[in-house]
């Protein structure tokens, strides 16, 4: 009986023990989650499911816990429910903005738009702002065509005639959810716009083609197949604004550009003039050439007849009476031509 006394006292010393360690860690626990308790009732009044364990190990993990109830809270009260608490903190301890894919979501699931929470999360961890996106793919909204950050806030393009036009357009487009993790920005959808709306406007014979049906150009933009590979679905292409390069202070455009036209004729015609002139030039001075070289023929043709004579005299062919009456004959020769000469230069001088 005595050892059963001190055996009983020995286990009610350890009860002891024991009751006033849980008591201490009760209290410890109590003072870790007295900051917490107000996270905790919020989200036992809203039926968030956020435990008070899941807030004391939160402040472990370097997680904060009023962004993870606040997100979690919102959600559920929005209807979706396949967000876990764990979900949440992925999302945070990754980096992420729980706040803005919270928002996201709830702002995509009242529009009835496809998205989820994994495709949430990539988007905004790729550093896109997913509530614009949302908001965009809501409400579409207008780019200008050049960007405010180009150098020249038109476009500049040529038309088949050679007349210059100025353009400026404006492109409505919404948010692409699907392609929105890899799709190319604004700058890429302005590029193509930019450069369909030149086409379209090479491609015309004239610049009154273009001026007169302006949307034909939107049109032949649209057909380009332009959001191909982008973050966005274009609605429409529409010309904000035409005009001829130059003559934008002018009342009567196409009087200015006949006129100019004309001008430039003039100065063609006047070079095609000048052109052949040169060419007439380089042509008598090459027939002087010519004249000189058969000149020159002749001298040394001539150069060949007193030789022929010796040979003529050596082989007796020709005789010493025949060489005076062919002098003789030359000798008249010359003296005819002289009286012609003088008689056809005092005519010229009469």
């Amino acid at each position: 009986m005595p050892h059963q006394s001190v055996l009983m006292q020995t286990w009610g010393s350890f009860a002891w023990i024991g009751i006033i360690v849980v008591i201490v860690v009760g209290l410890l626990f109590l003072a870790v989650a007295a900051r917490d308790l107000s996270l905790w009732i919020q989200s036992v009044m809203t039926r968030a499911g956020v435990g008070l364990v899941e807030l004391v190990t939160m402040r472990f993990r370097k997680v904060d816990a009023r962004t993870i109830v606040i997100a979690k809270i919102q959600l559920v009260k929005s209807g979706i429910n396949e967000v876990t608490t764990n979900d949440l903190e992925s999302h945070y301890l990754a980096g992420g903005r729980v706040p803005n894919v919270s928002r996201a979501m709830i702002a995509a699931n009242r529009a009835a738009l496809n998205l989820d929470w994994k495709k949430a999360c990539a988007i905004d961890l790729a550093g896109r702002d997913i509530i614009d996106a949302i908001a965009t793919s809501v409400n579409p909204k207008v780019i200008d065509c050049p960007g405010h950050d180009s150098s020249s806030d038109k476009l500049d393009a040529v038309a088949k005639d050679g007349i210059r036009l100025l353009s400026k357009a404006r492109v409505t487009v919404r948010t692409n959810i699907a392609q929105l993790i890899g799709g190319a920005t604004e700058e890429t959808v302005i590029a193509r716009v930019g450069q369909a709306i030149v086409s379209a406007i090479g491609s015309c014979g004239t610049y009154k083609d273009v001026l007169e049906n302006p949307d034909q150009i939107a049109k032949s933009a649209l057909k380009g197949g332009l959001a191909a590979g982008t973050a966005f679905e274009i609605l429409s292409v529409d010309i904000a604004d035409i005009s001829v390069a130059g003559v934008a202070n002018a009342a009567n455009v196409g009087a200015q550009l006949q006129a100019e036209q004309a001008e430039a004729d003039k100065r063609r015609f006047q070079a095609e003039a000048e052109k052949r002139r040169a060419m007439a030039i380089a042509l008598a001075a090459e027939n002087r050439a010519k004249v000189e070289e058969n000149r020159a023929k002749v001298v040394l043709a001539e150069a060949e007849v007193p030789k022929a004579m010796a040979d003529a005299f050596r082989s007796g062919n020709l005789g010493i009476m025949d060489y005076y009456r062919m002098k003789n004959i030359q000798a008249d020769t010359t003296m005819r031509d002289s009286i012609g000469g003088d008689q056809s230069g005092e005519q010229e001088k009469s």
